[in-house]
């Protein structure tokens, strides 16, 4: 598999483990110290988010992917911004459909790509 088809593939495991509420895999795939920025703006560091997935404060329901677009590899660094339909309910709100946008970085340590930063809004 070349490097766009693993980036492309940890994408997909991001959304997979979410609905899973896996968050082994995600611990595994996402570098530690990474940030998950919303669209308010918050920066939520992802030790933060997983445990938010484990307690189900932040519960993903589905993930369908529409679209993976903006790839590019530069050397150990690489980005991609993938587009979903995410079924979630988020901190004690109701349950709802967003058309969800994820520009994800990623880096590649010790010949193995892993996630970075994520920043996420709508399309």
């Amino acid at each position: 598999m070349n490097d766009t088809e693993e980036i492309k593939n940890l994408y997909r495991m991001v959304n997979k483990a979410m609905v899973k509420k896996d968050t082994q895999t995600l611990r595994q795939i996402v570098k530690p110290g990474s940030v998950l920025i919303y669209m308010t703006g918050y920066v939520q560091p992802i030790s933060e988010w997983f445990n938010q997935i484990e307690s189900k404060e932040m519960r993903y329901f589905a993930s369908k992917e529409e679209n993976i677009k903006d790839v590019a590899v530069n050397g150990q660094k690489a980005g991609l911004t993938g587009q979903s339909r995410a079924k979630a309910r988020i901190w004690g709100g109701g349950t709802y459909t967003w058309p969800l946008q994820i520009k994800m970085s990623f880096e590649k340590q010790d010949g193995k790509w892993l996630v970075t930063d994520q920043l996420a809004s709508t399309y």
